[in-house]
């Protein structure tokens, strides 16, 4: 037996006394409250499972049954103030790992990481993730913007951490081999997306698969979520939204996920 590897994905988080970054309906429904996030660590404590971040799931995946570790990979998109103001002080106190995918352009927005801010999660020893430079969605760009947007995040983000940056979340999950060839040619390790499943020793480490934990996730379904299971429904889910993108083009895609959701985060 080998080890798999379940990695979450987290957005905002919410505590009352803070405003969220954008109060629609398919935003807020990926927005996690701080309480439960509490919860969901102990939780892992509670069971001595390890809470990783991408490059520590990375080498765990793989080992021989001798060598099996309970745990979850824990990652964040964004780059939301959160981050560091409720994320951050949690993780430390239930000694659990994440990795932060941020968005460049939007370090200094209302709500979102100041680079001060970034840099200190960076010194508390998170791993800091590139989740391009604009939040545009890449599968459509022309070559010499997708460049951008993968190379020039990553140069950025190094600059303001002083750290390298190894890890690639597609912004809105939408990935394909152009986006994962630039990312090897960028220097960077991995590529997660939006697609709902459990890594293990033949997945690609340019399209790695992340489970959302979305409002709703009670502990019951977080636990099933944390062993792989209970997946399939989403995985459906996820089958259709990507067959919808391509048969309507993002635009037109987006427009009816607004009609019924609100514009939701990735």
């Amino acid at each position: 037996m080998s080890q798999n590897v379940v990695f979450l994905m987290y957005h905002e988080l919410q505590a009352t006394e803070r405003e969220l970054c954008d109060n629609e309906p398919g935003y807020v429904r990926y927005v996690v409250n701080r309480d439960e996030f509490r919860n969901q660590l102990a939780f892992l404590k509670a069971r001595e499972w390890h809470g990783w971040n991408v490059s520590e799931a990375l080498q765990t995946i793989g080992q021989t049954k001798n060598h099996l570790q309970k745990g979850v990979c824990l990652t964040f998109d964004d780059g939301c103030a959160s981050d560091l103001l409720l994320a951050a002080p949690l993780l430390l106190d239930q000694s659990c790992n994440a990795t932060f995918y941020v968005t460049v352009n939007h370090l200094g927005r209302r709500g979102h990481l100041m680079e001060s801010q970034l840099r200190e999660l960076s010194e508390l020893g998170f791993e800091i993730g590139s989740h391009s430079l604009n939040h545009t969605y890449l599968s459509h760009l022309p070559a010499d913007q997708l460049r951008r947007e993968i190379f020039e995040s990553k140069e950025r983000l190094e600059q303001i951490t002083g750290r390298r940056v190894s890890h690639f979340s597609c912004p809105g999950g939408r990935t394909n081999r152009r986006i994962a060839q630039q990312a090897g040619e960028a220097g960077y390790d991995s590529v997660v997306t939006s697609r709902i499943g459990v890594n293990g020793p033949t997945s690609n480490r340019f399209g790695l698969a992340r489970v959302p934990v979305k409002r709703s996730t009670d502990l019951n379904e977080f636990e099933r979520f944390c062993r792989g299971e209970g997946l399939g429904l989403r995985q459906a889910e996820t089958v259709v939204l990507d067959t919808a993108k391509r048969l309507f083009g993002n635009t037109i895609y987006d427009r009816l996920r607004s009609l019924i959701l609100g514009r939701g985060p990735a």
